[in-house]
């Protein structure tokens, strides 16, 4: 089955079964491999991807039901240059990550919803909730907490 999404903003065609997750399209054809493959249920958020605005599991999801739509994934952060997004600068500074397996699916979770509701570090039951709809054996999460809190500060600064 042929289908077209847009993918950090280019458009591409990808001629794929009708069985295969978004997850795997992302990896396997297109060379995204940022996005991680864990518990491949749901649970873990690594393989969390942005689409259309909203923060999901890819691994959930069939490719197939993402043809017209726009796919962001971890690679689109950095700017160019290379220079890093600032929730990326924010998970170095605050040391949000360790292994770094679970942090890209932080960072577009994060990012999702920091785009849809850039004061959301000002609650800090919502943030909780937030941070542990995905999991992260190494680091506590409270690294990962200031680095969200900072990171929204710093992108008000920008705005």
């Amino acid at each position: 089955m042929k289908i077209e999404l847009e993918v950090n903003g280019k458009k591409r065609e990808l001629n794929i079964e009708p069985r295969r997750t978004l997850a795997d399209a992302l990896r396997e054809d297109l060379g995204l491999t940022g996005t991680h493959l864990g518990c491949e249920h749901g649970v873990c958020g690594a393989c969390t991807v942005i689409l259309d605005g909203k923060a999901v599991r890819s691994c959930l999801m069939f490719a197939a039901q993402c043809g017209g739509r726009e796919v962001r994934t971890v690679e689109s952060l950095a700017a160019d240059d290379g220079t890093p997004h600032p929730l990326q600068a924010a998970f170095v500074a605050e040391h949000g990550l360790q292994c770094g397996f679970c942090t890209p699916g932080f960072l577009m979770l994060v990012t999702a919803a920091l785009e849809g509701d850039p004061d959301i570090v000002e609650d800090e039951e919502r943030l909780r909730e937030l941070l542990t709809s995905n999991l992260c054996r190494c680091t506590g999460y409270e690294g990962i907490r200031r680095a969200v809190v900072r990171a929204a500060g710093d992108m008000k600064a920008f705005s």
